[in-house]
């Protein structure tokens, strides 16, 4: 008989010991458990974090500085004159016609808010806007066909926005500013009285109209000092194409009908017909 191969041979099969075995199902265990180790941390690491809640802060056309402030203010959860006392320091472009001044500056806008906005970048943000709006090579041209600076034509322009309801009207209160300047009349708009007065209202007594104020546009001649609201795109492209006309007056008797003239006598009548209607609102 040939003799048999090495490999041929029949193997002994080892058993293990039941010490054995214990240790062998530990091990396997430690095993298991460490690869079920292995990759639950990475998936607790590669966990998303919850997605920051989105937050925005509304501007609306016409709204005071100081309005803009306490807006900022809230929505940025700083106590109140935070943002206003930020103005100082957050190195704004501003014009030098508005000596640090922003006002008609706080552009009229939606603007994001994080957990890293902060007064001082919200403010720059909103002059930022309104420098690149304002600097458009249009607003410049209009200004200079109007013998008027940009700084005094955003002025114009926040007068616009506090005095007129409607974007035709706009255009006619506009003209009514330029017609006047043009001939060295007192503007006479209550808007810059109400600013003034850190007020919003349609009535103006005889005593507001003698208040002590560079804004008090029946005392003084020429433009107020500064904007006196944050004026929007309409307003502006009013401010730089006022409708043709010769208009020195104008009066909103009532809602949607605002009467605009050049004859006093009209424009007194026209006032009289307001008057008549507010009496009449009062005692309805």
């Amino acid at each position: 008989m040939a003799n048999e191969s090495p490999d041929t041979r029949p193997h002994r099969r080892i058993r293990p010991t039941r010490r054995g075995r214990l240790l062998l199902v530990v091990a396997a265990v430690l095993a298991l458990g460490a690869a079920a180790a292995a990759v639950l941390v990475p998936l607790l690491s590669k966990e998303p974090k919850p997605a920051e809640q989105a937050r925005s802060l509304v501007i609306p056309e016409g709204w005071r500085a100081s309005q803009v402030y306490a807006a900022a203010d809230k929505v940025l959860g700083e106590p109140a004159g935070t943002t206003e006392t930020a103005v100082a320091t957050a190195d704004l472009s501003l014009p030098a016609e508005a000596k640090g001044n922003p006002e008609g500056y706080l552009f009229p806008a939606t603007y994001p808010v994080t957990s890293g906005t902060t007064p001082k970048s919200l403010l720059r943000y909103m002059v930022s806007t309104a420098r690149t709006r304002f600097g458009a090579d249009h607003i410049t041209a209009g200004a200079q066909r109007n013998n008027v600076t940009v700084y005094q034509t955003v002025t114009i322009a926040s007068v616009v926005q506090a005095e007129a309801d409607t974007e035709p009207d706009m255009g006619k209160v506009a003209r009514v500013i330029h017609n006047r300047l043009d001939r060295s009349m007192p503007l006479q708009m209550d808007s810059t009285l109400n600013y003034a007065l850190n007020r919003s209202t349609l009535d103006t007594t005889t005593g507001d109209t003698k208040i002590d104020s560079p804004y008090n546009s029946y005392e003084h001649k020429g433009l107020p000092p500064t904007p006196i609201g944050n004026p929007g795109e309409e307003a502006m492209v009013a401010a730089i194409n006022p409708t043709p006309g010769p208009w020195l007056y104008f009066v909103t008797v009532a809602p949607g009908d605002t009467r605009f003239t050049d004859d006093y006598a009209e424009q007194q009548r026209n006032v009289a017909e307001f008057n008549r209607n507010r009496r009449s609102e009062g005692t309805g």
